[in-house]
C-alpha cells in the first residue's frame, strides 16, 4: 500500500465548495488554511462568484503557499450576477478556464430567492456557464435555490441536445444540496453528484438528513461553502474548510459508517470529479469498513448478476477492488497484520465469490481464528456446485458467520437477475443454504431490493431452509 493509500485510509478530506477570497477571510486567512490542514483537509476548491472572485480563486491556488496542490480553482458568475453576464464575462471565464488550476466552472445556476437577476437572464447565464463546461471538459457547480424545476428542465435540455451550441453528456456537482429526494434521484440518474454542506447538520433538517442517508457511494460529496452555513457545532458562526469534519461526521452518522469512510469515498469522488488526486491503478486486498476488515481474494464469479456493483464501478467505499492478480494466502495474512481482534470480524468478500479460492479461505480463516479474531464470508452459495462435493463441513469451527446470496423467490427469477454460469445454480445455492445452518453458528441470505424481487417470499423461502435472518440489501448499496 503506497502513502497515499494510507493517507486515505486515515480519513483525509476534500472541502469541494468554499469561497477563500471573501472579505471574511482577510483578517486570517493563513491561519484558516492552516486549521483546516490540522483538520486533515488535503484540499480546497475556493469557488468564484463573479468575475473579479473567480480571478482571485485561480490567483490564489497558483500561488499557494502550502503546496502546489492545496489550492484549487473554481470560475464562475453566480445567479444573483447573471445579469451582468456577457460575451465579455463568458471570454474572460473562458480563459480562467483553461488555467491548469481551474478544476470547474461554477457557480452558476439559478436562485429564485431574491431575483437579483430575472429568471430568463439567469437560465442564459446559466446555459453559457454549461457551454464553457462543454468546451473545457471541466465538471460544472450548480447553485440551485427555490427553482428546483427549472434548473432540472435546463439541465436535461441541454443534455438532450437542446442548446444551439450542442448539448451532451455534462458532469458535476449540485452544491449545497437542499432539495427533496425526488430532484436527487433525477440529479443522479443524469449523473451529477450532490454535495452537502453545514445544514444537513442542523437539528430540522430531517428531510435533507434522510437524501443524505440515501445518495449512492459514488455521487457523494462534502463541502463547506464557508464562509456561509457553519455546521453545528458551530452554527452562527464564520464558516471555514477546517469546519468540515463536522459535516463529514453528521454524514457518517446518518449513514452508519465510520467517518473515515466518508472522507475516503468522498476523496475519491472529488479526486474523480475534479482531478485533483491520481486514482489507484490496482485493487487492494484488504480493505477497512466500519470496524470491520473485508478481504478481496479473487474478482472471478460464478454470476453475472445485474445489480452487482463490479459491473458499473471498480470501488466499493472509496476502495478500489479490480485485481490484477489473486493475493496469496501469506498476502492476506501479511495485510490483515498480527492482530485481527482489532476488527469486529474478517470478512472474506470482495469483487468475487471467495469459495473459489476454498483452500486460501481455510488457510486464512484457520490463521485468523488461531490469534482469536473472527470470520465471515459472504458467498453466493454455489461452492458446492463449484467444488463437486458438500464443502461446508470443511467450513466448521473456521467460520463464525455466513452471509449467502438468495437474491431471488424461484429459480426463474434468479436466473433472469444473477445470470449463473450453471444452469443448476439455484437448486445448489438452496442446498447450500439448508446444510450451512448445521456447520455455522450463524447464518444469514441477503436479497437486494430490485424489480422482479419478492421479499415476503423470499423471506418465507428462507425459512423453509432453516434460517430466518434475512437481511435486505438497497439497490446500489454496497458494502
Amino acid at each position: 500500500m503506497t502513502e497515499k493509500e494510507k493517507e486515505k485510509n486515515r480519513g483525509f478530506l476534500i472541502d469541494t465548495h468554499c469561497h477563500l477570497d471573501m472579505s471574511q477571510f482577510d483578517a486570517d486567512r493563513a491561519e484558516v488554511l492552516e486549521r483546516a490542514k490540522a483538520a486533515g483537509v488535503r484540499h480546497i476548491v475556493t469557488v468564484g462568484s463573479g468575475l473579479e472572485s473567480s480571478k482571485a480563486a485561480v490567483e490564489m491556488a497558483r500561488s499557494d503557499d502550502f503546496s502546489d496542490d492545496f489550492i484549487y480553482a473554481a470560475v464562475g458568475v453566480h445567479p444573483h450576477d447573471a445579469k451582468d453576464f456577457d460575451d465579455n464575462a463568458f471570454e474572460t471565464l473562458l480563459a480562467l478556464a483553461r488555467d491548469k488550476k481551474t478544476v470547474a466552472i461554477g457557480e452558476t445556476g439559478l436562485d429564485y430567492h431574491y431575483m437579483h437577476s430575472p429568471k430568463e437572464v439567469q437560465i442564459e447565464a446559466f446555459r453559457m456557464h454549461m457551454d464553457i463546461a462543454k468546451e473545457t471538459g471541466l465538471p460544472l457547480i450548480v447553485h440551485s435555490r427555490e427553482a428546483a424545476e427549472d434548473t432540472l428542465r435546463v439541465l436535461r435540455e441541454y443534455g438532450q441536445g437542446g442548446r444551439e451550441h450542442g448539448g451532451g453528456p455534462l458532469r458535476g456537482v449540485l452544491h449545497c444540496f437542499s432539495g427533496d429526494m425526488e430532484m436527487a434521484g433525477e440529479l443522479v440518474a443524469m449523473g451529477f453528484h450532490i454535495s452537502f454542506a453545514g445544514p444537513v447538520t442542523f437539528r430540522k433538517s430531517s428531510a435533507l438528513a434522510g437524501v443524505a442517508a440515501w445518495v449512492p457511494d459514488d455521487r457523494l460529496l462534502i463541502e463547506t461553502d464557508a464562509p456561509y452555513l457553519a455546521p453545528e457545532p458551530f452554527r452562527g458562526k464564520r464558516n471555514e474548510p477546517a469546519y468540515i469534519r463536522s459535516t463529514a461526521e453528521k454524514i457518517a452518522e446518518l449513514r452508519g459508517i465510520t467517518i473515515g469512510d466518508v472522507a475516503r469515498i468522498t476523496s475519491l469522488n472529488a479526486s474523480r470529479l475534479f482531478g485533483m488526486e491520481e486514482m489507484p491503478g490496482e485493487g487492494v486486498i484488504a480493505y477497512p469498513i466500519r470496524d470491520s476488515l473485508y478481504l478481496n481474494v479473487t474478482n472471478r464469479c460464478t454470476n453475472n448478476c445485474t445489480f452487482c456493483v463490479r459491473m458499473k464501478s471498480d470501488f466499493v467505499k472509496g476502495h478500489m477492488l479490480r485485481l490484477r492478480r489473486e493475493p496469496s494466502a501469506q498476502d492476506l495474512e501479511e495485510a490483515i497484520g498480527k492482530d485481527p481482534r482489532k476488527y469486529s470480524e474478517i470478512v472474506f468478500c470482495g469483487y468475487g465469490e471467495p469459495l473459489m479460492r476454498l483452500d486460501t479461505v481455510k488457510e486464512v480463516a484457520k490463521w485468523v481464528k488461531e490469534r482469536g479474531g473472527r470470520v465471515r464470508i459472504n458467498t453466493n452459495g454455489q461452492g458446492n456446485l463449484v467444488h463437486g462435493r458438500d464443502i461446508l463441513p470443511e467450513l466448521a469451527g473456521l467460520v463464525d458467520s455466513l452471509s449467502i446470496s438468495l437474491d431471488a423467490q424461484d429459480e426463474e427469477t434468479y436466473g433472469r437477475l444473477c445470470k449463473p454460469l450453471h444452469k443448476e445454480a439455484f437448486r445448489a445455492l438452496l442446498d447450500f443454504i439448508s446444510g450451512a445452518v448445521r456447520y455455522v453458528p450463524d447464518v444469514q441470505v441477503t436479497v437486494v431490493e430490485t424489480e422482479g424481487v419478492d421479499v415476503a417470499a423470499c423471506r418465507r423461502l428462507a425459512g423453509t431452509l432453516g434460517v430466518k435472518n434475512l437481511r435486505v440489501r438497497k439497490l446500489d448499496v454496497v458494502g
